[in-house]
């Protein structure tokens, strides 16, 4: 996820470009400042990790992941310094990230300042996979490096997903109802989604990752690095898809949804099934309870009738055969 607070220079190619180096050599030499108080330093490479005492064995994982896996899919290799900062709790993480981040947030980066804020140990197992945390938003670093700050938000998160190697990310749209009733959204809406609640920007998070993915997949070959090479020399999305692939940024907003709808056909129209089932179900057992009531209650009152029925017959039976028994004794008196 990603949060950029200021905008720096931005730019790409020529001076702004050099300028841009420039600021992240003399930020590189000055990161030790950038530490907040308190926390204690490892580094190697172009990463510094500042962590409390009791995440120093999570910061030096954490700087071991980085330097092994420095590269990015497409990417030339990242080669600004970075600052990876690991709260020590969840209150200072929010006081590191400000008002500004989602309350469900774990790690938030910060492009122009190649600086990262995540959540320590004490977090809680739900903030997930820390490595794979802190492979995400260098993703967000790595393409802000080549890019500069005018990426859309869709492909950014997405990119970092698919950089990641978040593959659970997909596992949201196999049950994802509001996909299987609304269907899949345009590039457009998509771009929105990131603002909602929790499960609307998980859904968001994961169509983006499916996005890009399908960008990936269009050159089996070279990837994603001809569209970064025209995306970088022309400043422009849709003219790096022309030329790297031959669609507009509208063709391939409707072939990614048609390729997401026909992955994703089934699981819907099976989450459809079970939701009308659901519907069925709800409207369904109430009524079957109200008839086998009707029919318990029918049932008793049958049955409480036969009883009474019964007992009519064996008292008209007993009367008669006290009848008959007085009539016999009657019969026998006169005949003494």
């Amino acid at each position: 996820m990603v949060a950029t607070l200021s905008r720096g220079f931005g730019g790409r190619g020529g001076w702004a470009g050099w300028a841009l180096s420039g600021a992240l050599w003399v930020w590189g030499l000055s990161a030790a400042s950038q530490v907040p108080p308190g926390l204690q330093v490892v580094e190697s490479g172009r990463f510094t990790v500042a962590a409390a005492p009791h995440d120093m064995v999570l910061a030096r994982s954490l700087l071991r992941s980085a330097l092994a896996r420095d590269t990015f899919p497409g990417l030339p290799r990242p080669r600004a310094r970075v600052l990876i900062v690991v709260a020590p709790d969840r209150e200072s993480f929010r006081a590191l990230v400000g008002p500004r981040a989602p309350e469900y947030s774990v790690a938030i980066a910060f492009p122009a300042e190649q600086r990262i804020v995540m959540q320590g140990r004490r977090s809680g197992s739900e903030v997930g996979d820390p490595v794979q945390v802190l492979r995400h938003e260098l993703a967000h670093l790595a393409l802000y490096e080549v890019l500069g700050g005018g990426v859309p938000r869709w492909f950014d998160e997405g990119y970092a997903s698919f950089a990641a190697g978040e593959w659970g990310r997909e596992e949201v749209l196999l049950t994802n109802i509001a996909l299987a009733w609304r269907g899949v959204p345009s590039l457009e809406v998509l771009e929105e989604a990131f603002h909602g609640g929790k499960g609307r920007a998980a859904a968001a998070y994961a169509l983006a990752y499916r996005a890009v993915a399908e960008l990936a997949a269009l050159d089996r070959e070279r990837g994603l690095r001809l569209l970064f090479e025209y995306w970088q020399s022309s400043g422009s999305l849709d003219a790096a898809l022309r030329q790297a692939f031959g669609l507009t940024l509208e063709s391939f907003d409707e072939f990614w949804r048609q390729q997401t709808r026909r992955r994703y056909g089934v699981l819907s129209f099976f989450t459809d099934v079970a939701v009308a089932s659901a519907l069925m179900t709800l409207l369904v057992v109430p009524l079957y309870v109200v008839r086998r009531r009707r029919q318990r209650v029918r049932l008793e009152a049958l049955a409480r009738a036969e009883a009474e029925a019964a007992r009519r017959e064996r008292d008209s039976v007993l009367a008669a055969l006290l009848d008959a028994a007085q009539g016999g004794e009657g019969r026998g008196s006169a005949g003494s």
